[in-house]
């Protein structure tokens, strides 16, 4: 399939460029991705093999484990390749019961910024996504100013957005340069759920991104649509050969060269499936045959 890059920061000086798909590191967490893996040595030999594969853009946050993703990728990467992207995320932290708490005021994103570089070995994030705050009304603006002063430090390079609304996009763009945004969408969830604890969907955010030129990253694409919805997807997947996890990641490159998907698996086997998704073309009839 074609448009298998997409760059990050595309009109600055130090634009990045991602292959699709990515890979996302939450799943290489223990249980309720809390804690250490099962198997840290296989891990470790997956990231190895993702990057021998030809991936380098990783999805990866302090929260995650808390701190297990972040030290997995720089135990097994690092000194990292020339052009590997790690992008992090902030705005939110683990509670001991394993609860996911908010964490967006001033001191806790610094604090958040710094656990990244700390735990990545880095001196300069290469992409930060800003998680939506949650403690008072301003308190998005107030957090996004301590993105943009981190970033005029030197300790982020780019500036993305996760889990936005419209009206947090619209804000953050006249407020600076937004180079990336990371909101939930798949197949079977593309418009915004209130009852989702995620928060926010895709579906609103992608045009948006797509008239700003600006790459979405979709996260959970494939562990929230694969349970229920996939009927018509089963029926293609089987008649073209190829797995119904394939065919997602294949749909969600079909639905804009904007779309930068981060499928996350524990398998060496699934990885290289997920890899081999960016080859399946799908015809304008079966596009249409899965709505």
């Amino acid at each position: 399939m074609k448009n298998k890059e997409i760059i990050i920061g595309a009109d600055t000086a130090s634009s990045l460029i991602a292959r699709k798909p990515g890979y996302g590191t939450m799943r290489l967490t223990g249980e309720d991705f809390y804690g250490e893996p099962k198997d840290r040595d296989g891990a470790i030999a997956l990231l190895r093999k993702a990057v021998e594969s030809g991936v380098n853009f990783f999805d990866t946050a302090d929260f995650y484990g808390p701190g297990v993703t972040n030290r997995l990728l720089a135990d097994a990467l690092y000194p990292y390749p020339a052009d590997l992207i790690i992008a992090t995320k902030v705005g939110a932290t683990r509670g001991t019961d394993k609860s996911w708490l908010p964490y967006g005021k001033p001191d806790e994103l610094r604090t958040s910024v710094e656990n990244n570089l700390k735990e990545l070995k880095l001196d300069q994030l290469p992409l930060v996504h800003y998680g939506k705050a949650a403690h008072s009304p301003g308190d998005y603006e107030e957090g996004l100013g301590t993105m943009l002063a981190l970033q005029k430090e030197g300790k982020i390079l780019h500036i993305g957005l996760s889990n936005a609304t419209v009206d947090q996009f619209n804000t953050a763009i006249k407020m600076g340069k937004i180079a990336s945004v990371e909101n939930m969408y798949s197949y079977t969830q593309r418009i915004t759920d209130p009852a989702s604890p995620y928060g926010f969907q895709g579906g609103e955010l992608l045009p948006l991104c797509e008239d700003n030129q600006i790459p979405f990253i979709p996260f959970f694409s494939l562990q929230t649509s694969l349970p229920t919805g996939q009927n018509k997807m089963k029926e293609l997947a089987d008649t073209k050969g190829v797995t119904i996890a394939q065919l997602n990641i294949s749909w969600l490159l079909h639905q804009s060269v904007w779309i930068l998907p981060i499928p996350g698996t524990t398998s060496i086997q699934h990885l290289e499936e997920n890899i081999n998704a960016a080859d399946i073309v799908l015809s304008d009839d079966e596009l249409a045959f899965l709505g």
